[in-house]
């Protein structure tokens, strides 16, 4: 199983890094993918991270999940990537898993993918044009679809997204691992 995070500048470290965290205890391959010219990424608050490797070198036909993180700008340089589009409708029309939060649903209502669809994304980035039915809860799983309200909701985006790839048993020994309570 392997996934994999699109890192554009200005994305919000908590959706990107609480989502390949969990992932990643959960034994699932997690490739941290620069749509820049370079594996440094800036993040919306100053944190820096380093991709793991660039989009230009990245076969996004083998990953089984791309996610997007959030991020008002992060969301906008996503939203004007046509490399970064193009791979998330293919994935998505390959019955892949395409998961987005905070404001990159936006990203998949722009491509037609939330039509008919249940999600959720930070408020203000909803929109009637994207043709699904928006929910205000922390996170929304439909068919190969999951979305994530926000920053605080980052937990509830990657344990729904563990849920489409693990067994409950596994799922249970991550969130113990977590400490996670509800």
């Amino acid at each position: 199983m392997k996934s994999l995070v699109f890192l554009a500048d200005g994305f919000e470290e908590c959706e990107a890094l609480v989502t390949v965290d969990l992932l990643r205890r959960a034994g699932i391959t997690v490739d941290m993918v620069s749509i820049n010219d370079q594996l440094m990424v800036h993040g919306s608050h100053g944190v820096q991270i380093k991709a793991d490797l660039l989009l230009k070198d990245a076969d996004i036909s083998a990953y089984d999940v791309v996610i997007l993180p959030g991020g008002k700008v992060g969301t906008a340089n996503l939203d004007k990537c046509d490399a970064v589009k193009k791979a998330v409708l293919a994935h998505y029309n390959a019955g892949k898993l395409t998961c987005a939060i905070c404001a990159a649903p936006s990203v998949l209502g722009h491509l037609g993918i939330l039509k008919d669809k249940y999600y959720t994304c930070f408020p203000s980035f909803h929109d009637e044009s994207y043709g699904g039915k928006f929910m205000m809860v922390p996170a929304v799983a439909d068919g190969n679809v999951v979305t994530g309200r926000g920053m605080s909701a980052s937990l509830e985006f990657a344990r729904e997204i563990l849920k489409k790839l693990i067994g409950d048993k596994e799922l249970a020994k991550v969130e113990y691992g977590v400490q996670y309570y509800r």
